[in-house]
Parts: C-alpha cells; sequence; structure tokens
C-alpha cells in the first residue's frame, strides 16, 4: 500500500515521519527531484566552452556543463557503458569527458564520441550517450533542470512570483547581472532536507536561535528579534507553489538597513547603479535592498547569499552556499558581500551553524515517531502559528506577520501538490 500523504500533511500540521522515513524519501527524490524542475546552478559558474560543475538532484549526479556552442547541458555523471562516476572533482574544464573505467569518451553534449576496440559492438554511438535531463532553463543565469522532461514548462514552475524574485536580485546588481563565481561551501547535517526550506524562511525562530548575533551585531534583524513593530510590518509571504518569502522591507528603518552601512560608505556601488536605473529608482533599491526568499524545491535566495538544499538520506543533507557577487559593482563592495556571507554562512558562522544545531535536534526529536501514528494524535508538528489573521489577496497570495508559519505552510502545500497530485488548503 503506498503511502497516503493527504493524510500526513493537513492545513495546520505535519506528521513527524515525513522528516525521517525512508520510504517517504525514496519517493521525494523521484517525484520532486526527477519528475519536477530543481535548481541546478549559475552560467557564471561555466563562462566558458568546457567548463563544468558537479551537482546533485535528490539521488542523481548531474554535471552542468558550457558545450561546444556555447550552450548549457545537464548530463548525468554516470557512463552509460558500466555507470562509472564520470568527475570527481567539483568544477573544471575538459573538451569531452572520459570514463576512467574503459576509456569511453563522452562529448560536451553528452554524446558517445569513441570507444576502444569499437569492433566488439554493434550498436550505433548515438544510442549509447550519457543521460541528459529532459528539460533545462536559464532564467537570467539561474540555470533550472527536470530530470525526466516531463514537468511542463519553466514558467508554471516559477510563475511570476519567481520571476520576480529572481529579478529583484538581480536588479539590485549596476550591470543586471550575477557573479556566482567564489565558490561554494557546504555544511553536512543530520537532518531532513526539508527543515531547511522551512528555516530558511521562519521569521519565528530568529530572536531566539539567532540570540548570540543579535547580542553582538547591529542588523537589522535585531527589530524583528525583540518583537514589536517590525514583526508585524514584515511579512511571511506565500506566493504559491512553494515559492516564499520573509517580507523585510516594511520594517526597514533606513536606506540599506539590510547590509549595515550608510550610502557613503558604498557611493561607487550607488553610482554605477544609478547610471543604468536612475537615481529615483536606485534610491528606493537602496531600501528595499535584495530578496529573502526560497524557491521551491532547493534554491535560497538568502539576501546577498546563494544557498543549495541538497538532500542525501532521510536524515542528512548539505545546505551549499556562495557569497552574490554584482556584475559591475567596484572591487570594494564585493568584498564586503564576500566577507559579510563569510560571517552569516561559513565555517564559523553566526546563522548557519545555528540552524544546523537546531535542525539535528528537531531530527533527533521526531526519528523515533511511526507513521502509523497518523492515525492517532502522536507525532504531529504544528505549523498553526498566524492562520486566524493571515490575508489572502486577489492572486492567492498568502501573507501574515513575519513571525507567523505562512512560509512553513506554504512549503507543505507545494510538497502535497508534488507528492499526491492534489491539495486541499
Amino acid at each position: 500500500m503506498g503511502i497516503n500523504y493527504r493524510q500526513l500533511v493537513r492545513g495546520d500540521r505535519i506528521h513527524g515521519s515525513l522528516l525521517h522515513d525512508p520510504d517517504v524519501f525514496a519517493e521525494e527524490m523521484e517525484q520532486i527531484f526527477v519528475r519536477g524542475w530543481a535548481f541546478v546552478g549559475h552560467e557564471s559558474e561555466i563562462k566558458n566552452n568546457g567548463d563544468w560543475v558537479k551537482r546533485q538532484l535528490g539521488n542523481e549526479s548531474v554535471i552542468m556543463v558550457r558545450g561546444d556552442d556555447g550552450d548549457i547541458n545537464v548530463l548525468s555523471n554516470r557512463c552509460a557503458h558500466r555507470g562509472t562516476a564520470l568527475c570527481w572533482e567539483h568544477s573544471g574544464n575538459n573538451s569531452f569527458f572520459q570514463c576512467t573505467y574503459h576509456n569511453w569518451r563522452f562529448g560536451l553534449d553528452g554524446n558517445l564520441r569513441a570507444v576502444p576496440f569499437p569492433d566488439g559492438y554493434s550498436k550505433p554511438k548515438e544510442e549509447l550517450g550519457l543521460d541528459r535531463a529532459g528539460q533545462v532553463a536559464n532564467y537570467r543565469g539561474f540555470v533550472f533542470a527536470n530530470l525526466d522532461g516531463q514537468a511542463g514548462f519553466i514558467d508554471e514552475h516559477l510563475g511570476a512570483a519567481g520571476y520576480e524574485l529572481i529579478d529583484r536580485l538581480c536588479e539590485m546588481s549596476p550591470s543586471g547581472n550575477l557573479d556566482l563565481g567564489k565558490g561554494w561551501i557546504g555544511h553536512r547535517v543530520q537532518s531532513n532536507w526539508k527543515l531547511w526550506p522551512e528555516s530558511d524562511s521562519d521569521g519565528y525562530h530568529v530572536g531566539f536561535v539567532h540570540a548570540s548575533m543579535s547580542a553582538s551585531t547591529d542588523t537589522h534583524y535585531d527589530d524583528v528579534a525583540i518583537g514589536g513593530d517590525a514583526v508585524k510590518s514584515s511579512r511571511a509571504v506565500d506566493y504559491g507553489n512553494g515559492h516564499l518569502e520573509l517580507d523585510w522591507r516594511p520594517s526597514y528603518k533606513n536606506e540599506l538597513s539590510w547590509l549595515g552601512v550608510t550610502r557613503e560608505r558604498v557611493q561607487d556601488y550607488y553610482s554605477a547603479l544609478s547610471q543604468r536605473v536612475g537615481n529615483e529608482l536606485a534610491d528606493q533599491m537602496l531600501w528595499d535592498g535584495p530578496p529573502h526568499a526560497f524557491l521551491f524545491p532547493n534554491l535560497f535566495l538568502g539576501e546577498t547569499v546563494i544557498a543549495i538544499v541538497e538532500p542525501v538520506a532521510p536524515g542528512e543533507m548539505i545546505h551549499r552556499h556562495t557569497a552574490v557577487q554584482f556584475e559591475g559593482a567596484d572591487d570594494a563592495f564585493n568584498e564586503r558581500l564576500l566577507r559579510q556571507t563569510e560571517a552569516a554562512f561559513g565555517p564559523a558562522s553566526f546563522i548557519t551553524t545555528d540552524d544546523a544545531i537546531t535542525a539535528e535536534r528537531v531530527q533527533a526529536g521526531v526519528s523515533g515517531i511511526d507513521t502509523s501514528w497518523a492515525s492517532t494524535n502522536r507525532g504531529w508538528i504544528d505549523l498553526s502559528r498566524g492562520m486566524h489573521r493571515e490575508l489572502v489577496d486577489e492572486n492567492g497570495v498568502r501573507s501574515s506577520n513575519s513571525s507567523d508559519e505562512t512560509t512553513n505552510r506554504g512549503f507543505w502545500y507545494r510538497y502535497l501538490e508534488m507528492m499526491s497530485e492534489e491539495v486541499t488548503r
């Protein structure tokens, strides 16, 4: 008998067994990461023909590579002969991929180019190429892939909100383009992957989990941490499709609150930005800053940080992040973005290390919950905060106070859609 996800995901709660059951995890990897769209990487990581990076989409290791024609391909990191992994490093540049087992050679488009002793094969080479992602889409440098090719158009996945959130980040760059070429740091955490989309878009925990950050630094999160008007004015937003935002803009008291500096410190950046968009819009952008958002199922737009949520096992995941660099900004400005990323998300950081410990404690708490308990009142995780004051606009966008669990519920609504192909809110 299959898993009845509608019994495990309710409007105001989810069952804890979803966070550790191996059968659930196996089905997620197929339904979400094979049959759905997922973020792979950014085109700035593979600027030249032959550049490639290795990524993980669910259980599948893939290679994102810029081909000889300049197009971006997403290929299986698995030889079509005997299944040997082709790439072991995180990135590189090659004119072809060659298997170390029997020296089969594949082009950057995945086609088989050469095999040793070819007289032993009667099959045409066209039938022996690498598996490819069925669909690949690139929006403003953000590359998404659907492995089985049956997920529909990328427009249906991202929707207007997904495009707008990416636009808001990219538009902060003086050129309108981003560079994610500073490399990625991965935190391997003993927790279920689904705890991270929730944590990355959860405004309720800031003042408690990140109390040490509030005590030792002066950031705009302090106003949220202590509650009051900042919590009520900032919004937790569910745009649908699992795309979420903690919209801090209404609570900012000064321009550049999101960066923690005054305009005098970033005048060169402002001048470059205003040359493209004009002074009036540049002034507003200095107030608004980039979004703090999550795009289902694995992309976190963390203001000036990009993160990937990478499942490994039911109780293990990797949270990978890199610093956003604004193309066309001066070196000092981009250096500031890099150093702030290190402080917030690096190995000795304030934010990710706090969240990792919390996620592992949640995992320890739910690890004994059995799926059969769903028919009783045991093993449930409550997500009802703020339901009574949640607002829904004419487009179906839901929002509430930033400390409410509107974003958490939004993730699970989309999860249920993907796992059961229907949902009732």
